[in-house]
């Protein structure tokens, strides 16, 4: 059973040819309309998460200011980041869309959820938007279940690192956050050697790959290093920051991951779930729309077992020396 969230298309935050954009969704549903569930697939609306949830990982203040600039007309945040008048009401929905997906799995005990949302979320701060993201969405879904005394695991295969994430879980046993990212790249942040802090050290595993790594090198670096640490923190639930900028065709990065590849992940990842119904996807980054279409399809089809045909998975690019790197200088850290 496959759970749709949203879609919170989110039309009235938009700027023109950002691309960060309303088809982005169109392109996602096209995605799961691919696989052909019938009656195994679920849609359901958001619901706006209240003020208490977002306060979980944001400080009221900046929730303040940003209602207030939305509220105003917005404009840019930053370079990259912007906001409309409708984008805090947006923002709200794509959080609560998080929470909705958690409380239907837990009510039904199965199935695999996907919050199909915008604006994304995980480069978002405690107190300030940046990389197109207002609110960190999985952020505000990991500390809900932190406070009912959940284990968490998130894993973020965006291309870019989930700088706002890692911030906001730095000093959290009880959540382990796993990236997988091009570096150098934006925001600059995810180096191997950042490991969390003094109450929580080892529950950040970052994983930087060159431009060019295709789909051996991330497999490469799941089983050498993300699996055994997965398996020492014993997760209860498993949220995944499921960007797909990562593939060779999206025109803001340089891996070279394919369709396939995405489904491999998929699969990996899945079985870091305790039990069915712990499994939630949110939606991040991936802005060519025929990719993010077909890396949909593939990833949803792998983790619901439905055999459709994909991009085969890559391989031969550069970034196994990376890998091995950065299990040194994260043991380092931990040493």
């Amino acid at each position: 059973m496959l759970i749709v969230v949203g879609p919170v298309e989110a039309e009235a935050h938009q700027r023109h040819r950002h691309p960060e954009r309303p088809g982005r969704v169109g392109a996602v549903m096209d995605g799961v309309a691919d696989l052909h569930l019938d009656s195994d697939l679920m849609v359901m609306p958001s619901r706006p998460a209240e003020t208490a949830s977002l306060e979980l990982v944001h400080s009221p203040g900046y929730l303040d200011d940003l209602r207030r600039f939305c509220v105003q007309g917005g404009g840019a945040l930053d370079p990259d980041t912007y906001a409309t008048s409708e984008s805090w009401e947006a923002a709200r929905l794509a959080a609560g869309a998080g929470l909705t997906a958690v409380a239907a799995l837990q009510d039904r005990g199965t199935g695999v959820a996907f919050v199909v949302a915008r604006p994304p979320g995980h480069h978002a701060l405690a107190d300030r938007a940046m990389g197109f993201c207002l609110i960190n969405n999985v952020a505000v879904a990991a500390a809900s279940l932190v406070a009912a005394g959940e284990r968490v695991l998130i894993v973020d295969w965006d291309v870019h690192h989930g700088n706002g994430t890692q911030a906001l879980f730095w000093d959290e046993p009880a959540v382990l956050y796993v990236s997988t990212h091009q570096w150098p790249c934006y925001p600059g942040t995810g180096r191997a050697a950042e490991v969390g802090g003094p109450a929580a050290k080892g529950s950040v595993l970052n994983v930087p790959l060159p431009p060019g790594a295709t789909g051996d090198v991330m497999g490469q670096a799941f089983d050498q290093l993300v699996t055994p640490a997965v398996q020492q923190f014993r997760p209860s639930w498993v949220l995944i920051s499921a960007g797909f900028d990562a593939h060779r065709a999206d025109p803001l990065a340089d891996l070279a991951l394919s369709a396939g590849d995405f489904a491999q992940l998929a699969r990996i990842v899945a079985e870091y779930a305790p039990a069915p119904g712990r499994t939630v996807l949110f939606l991040e980054g991936g802005y060519d729309l025929a990719a993010l279409r077909s890396s949909v399809t593939a990833t949803l089809g792998a983790l619901v077992g439905a055999a459709i045909p994909s991009e085969p998975p890559t391989s031969g690019g550069p970034g196994s020396d990376h890998v091995r790197r950065a299990a040194v200088q994260h043991r380092d850290q931990l040493e």
